[in-house]
């Protein structure tokens, strides 16, 4: 795989971060949040995280 397909994939997992920020966002706005629903989004933002780091490993920059 080339340094395009790693750099694809940070751009990719940069905006499922956001959605799922902007998910959390728009759920603790609600009168009674889904408190399990926000902490499987913050599992998954997590697990975003460590792909991009072994992203950017693989592009030599961590």
């Amino acid at each position: 795989m080339g340094k395009n397909h790693f750099k694809k994939a940070i751009l990719s997992l940069e905006n499922r971060i956001a959605e799922h920020q902007e998910k959390i966002r728009l759920e603790l706005k609600k009168d009674y949040p889904d408190r399990g629903l926000i902490n499987h989004w913050q599992k998954e933002i997590k697990a975003f995280e460590k792909g991009i780091e072994q992203a950017l490993k693989r592009l030599g920059k961590k």
